[in-house]
């Protein structure tokens, strides 16, 4: 049978080819290639050749392939084999397997081979790295550092983080609940801070009081059980007060879907299931201050406006960033959105990728990237179009953030926000106006950090690639001491 006929769209602007995930979906579901090929409505021998790379997915049987088997198009289109070939280049970029290197095509097919066994092999490095960090931190403690810090909530925060990335930072539940809670306290309110104040006190007869800062002090939220009061600094803005309120709301009314959660999580330690409960709690107030789908509609109304966004709902630049990477809901997608939050010592905060942009799990990230730049203009908004090794282009934005939460003679917490997508969404975004999405020249080369990438002309090295031998010339100095 020939090859059917794919529609003109974007759907075809890149061929897909997905053989190896094609043959893999096929053997857990305990098909015959006959069986397939009849569900398809294509030829055995066709599907033969799209197993084996010899022909690309069409429009048509990407589609098929959604119907009949009800799977994410997102599995066949890479992204879990673009992650496992990302984890396995970083496990083998380590020095101990300096004497074996894998070029990138072997990385590719051990990728397209078994993600499963690829995501088994990066827990097993996980764990070599974390005992190595946790040996390093003992040692320091036992050296007398008093500010080494807490392997144990170190490890934590990175467990919780590897979970979330692995759910997409989507629950379709919280969501969901979030969506009831707005409706019914929220709705169409002017002052989203007074109706879950009242919903806390109609609900749960729990009070609300500001209260002065030498009160609170260094403590921007407390609850005090036996007074049945939460008590909010003054030093908090409308937006923070909001969120406070509904972070609490999701302790009263979400605490067992949320327990449901942890459970299911695979999380092994208690401090891993306290920052888990915490992030949770931190998700559902984000979803009810921007219920899922009133906020998906107006962010695809706008243009994906943040500050628009801020306005229409309450709340702060980083409250919006946050919310747009969690917008992955089945049947209901915005833009897969990744985001980072770096200081301006360049130490990592947060991040999220529902875009398939990876970050490094340990070490920074590349100093070409604008976010580091936009400490330069605090609280104007950047643009850049960077290109990774393998060619995949990103669109993304950078701004500054400052909490000012703080009296006078203190300084203010400034973080600066990395927000992201793929190119071919980059047309969707308010941001792009005016800019040539096509033209690659104008594209930044970065790559994922100093450590794991083999730019050899990048004049803002910082450390020698991992996966290249470093070449010494007393006589010659290249763009970086670290030239290989």
């Amino acid at each position: 049978m020939s090859e059917p006929a794919s529609p003109p769209g974007r759907l075809v602007e890149r061929k897909l080819f997905a053989g190896p995930r094609i043959r893999r979906l096929r053997r857990e579901l305990g098909l015959t290639q006959a069986a397939m090929a009849e569900s398809l409505g294509i030829s055995t021998s066709y599907l033969n050749l799209l197993e084996r790379d010899q022909r690309p997915v069409s429009a048509q049987i990407l589609l098929r392939l959604v119907d009949v088997f009800d799977i994410d198009p997102r599995g066949l289109a890479g992204d879990e084999e673009a992650r496992a070939q990302a984890q396995l280049h970083e496990v083998f970029a380590d020095p101990m397997f300096r004497d074996t290197p894998l070029s990138q095509a072997e990385l590719k097919d051990l990728a397209a081979a078994s993600p499963v066994a690829v995501d088994a092999l990066a827990r097993l490095y996980q764990a070599y790295q974390e005992s190595r960090t946790t040996t390093s931190m003992l040692a320091e403690r036992l050296a007398g550092d008093p500010n080494a810090e807490n392997p144990e909530a170190l490890l934590a925060l990175e467990e919780v983080r590897d979970f979330i990335n692995q759910q997409g930072n989507h629950f379709g539940a919280l969501d969901a609940a979030a969506e009831e809670l707005y409706a019914e306290a929220v709705g169409e309110h002017d002052e989203p801070y007074l109706a879950l104040r009242a919903r806390l006190q109609s609900n749960h007869q729990i009070s609300t009081r500001i209260a002065p800062v030498e009160v609170m002090e260094n403590t921007l939220r407390r609850f005090d059980r036996h007074r049945q009061t939460i008590f909010l600094s003054e030093l908090l803005d409308q937006p923070g007060r909001s969120f406070q309120l509904a972070y609490q709301l999701a302790y009263f009314e979400q605490m067992p879907e949320i327990e449901n959660i942890i459970r299911a999580s695979g999380l092994e330690t208690e401090n891993a299931s306290t920052v888990a409960r915490i992030s949770l709690a931190n998700y559902f107030a984000a979803a009810v201050l921007m219920p899922y789908g009133l906020f998906l509609k107006t962010a695809e109304n706008n243009q994906y406006d943040i500050t628009l966004l801020g306005r229409r709902f309450g709340t702060s630049f980083e409250q919006v960033c946050h919310r747009l990477t969690t917008l992955q809901r089945p049947n209901a997608r915005g833009i897969p959105f990744f985001l980072i939050r770096v200081d301006n010592a360049g130490n990592i905060s947060k991040r999220f990728s529902a875009a398939g942009f990876h970050f490094a799990r340990f070490g920074g990230t590349c100093p070409r990237w604008h976010v580091h730049d936009a400490f330069r203009i605090p609280g104007k908004i950047s643009t850049q179009i960077v290109q990774m090794e393998d060619a995949t282009r990103y669109f993304s934005i950078a701004r500054t953030v400052s909490r000012d939460n703080s009296g006078f003679g203190v300084p203010d917490n400034q973080f600066a926000i990395g927000l992201g997508c793929e190119i071919s969404h980059a047309q969707r975004l308010v941001y792009s106006r005016g800019i040539n999405l096509d033209m690659e020249i104008g594209d930044t080369p970065i790559g994922v950090n100093c450590r794991l990438c083999e730019r050899h002309d990048c004049n803002q090295r910082a450390t020698p690639s991992v996966n290249r031998n470093l070449r010494l010339d007393e006589h010659v100095r290249g763009l970086s001491p670290f030239g290989f």
